[in-house]
């Protein structure tokens, strides 16, 4: 309990200097911000790893760091999503840090209670397992076909998010950081608090994926917390750092593919480990740790090439198809 304590406090101490220091004056967010941010939040979850191993064991240690890597790698996935809303809602570059921050807040708020839930449902039935495992390979099935699919998805608000704006009065004008002003005696919701709950909600449905994923990594309700919180705070800053690098990643989709159908197998060998006497193999932290980074690094070196071709190839095709000096001249005659 006294750790359980110390970490919230800790990361609490944290999000405000991060607050303070970087969110508290909207601003657009540069590059360099964005890339020293994000070197502090991922420093500190090394330090954190390193924290579990020094004063705890080598496996607890293995757990966060898979299930930190997991749970990064699929939150950019996320970003995606997050670049369509801010579109959708055409909201001023200077607020969307402030957007992001709030959301991603909400979001660990209701992630802790995902985390809560699942604990005890593995802790009382073994079988949840099972549940978990399959709806990992199914998932991955899913994003396999999407990545197929090769169409740009569109975002639609949510059913909260569209019940907020039909039953309560709000307003199409931005009024700074406000989330809700007052006009003519009455009270009316501004476009921020609309997106930040949709940053919230947005993130919380994807936690349905990742949450099942890093209990198939650990089964410590610590461990599981503290990697979704270090994965879920140094997101805005991601967000800022690569947004202009996500169409690039063509391939993650699969990546992640691989990755959740990877640790959706995991969960089914643990599975019949528990609940059986079959003797079945065990996947290790470490081999799952070197899986889930050599799946990563592959995807992003393909995607990379992947872009570098496709954006060759379209020059190539732009220069062929523009007509030759004679033909305008043919054509201007």
């Amino acid at each position: 309990m006294t750790m359980w304590v110390l970490t919230v406090v800790g990361l609490c101490a944290f999000i405000a200097v991060d607050f303070f220091v970087g969110g508290r004056k909207p601003h657009e967010v540069s590059i360099k911000e964005a890339g020293i941010w994000t070197i502090v939040w991922v420093a500190l979850a090394v330090l954190f790893g390193f924290g579990l191993l020094i004063w705890g064991d080598g496996q607890a240690s293995g757990e966060f760091f898979a299930g930190y890597i997991t749970e990064k790698s699929l939150s950019v996935d996320n970003l995606f999503v997050f670049v369509l809303i801010m579109a959708k809602f055409s909201v001023p570059s200077i607020y969307q840090q402030r957007v992001l921050m709030i959301g991603v807040l909400i979001a660990l708020v209701m992630r802790a209670v995902f985390i809560a839930v699942g604990a005890a449902a593995i802790n009382s039935f073994a079988w949840v397992f099972f549940i978990f495992g399959a709806f990992l390979i199914w998932t991955a099935w899913k994003f396999i076909q999407e990545a197929r699919a090769d169409e740009e998805e569109d975002w639609e608000e949510g059913r909260l998010v569209k019940l907020i704006q039909r039953r309560v009065p709000s307003t199409d004008q931005w009024h700074g950081t406000k989330m809700i002003v007052r006009e003519n005696g009455k009270r009316l919701v501004t476009p921020m608090l609309i997106v930040m709950l949709a940053i919230g909600i947005t993130d919380v449905l994807f936690a349905v994926d990742s949450i099942p994923a890093i209990f198939g990594l650990t089964q410590d309700p610590y461990i599981v917390f503290t990697a979704n919180a270090f994965a879920l705070m140094g997101l805005r800053q991601l967000y800022f750092l690569i947004v202009g690098l996500l169409k690039k990643l063509v391939h993650l989709s699969y990546g992640l593919s691989v990755i959740l159908g990877f640790i959706g197998v995991k969960l089914v060998l643990h599975g019949i480990h528990e609940t059986t006497s079959l003797h079945v193999p065990e996947i290790s932290i470490p081999v799952s740790l070197g899986v889930i980074c050599g799946v990563l690094v592959i995807t992003t070196i393909t995607s990379l090439a992947a872009s570098k071709k496709a954006a060759a190839e379209k020059t190539a095709q732009d220069g062929t198809d523009e007509p030759e000096p004679a033909e305008k001249a043919d054509a201007q005659g």
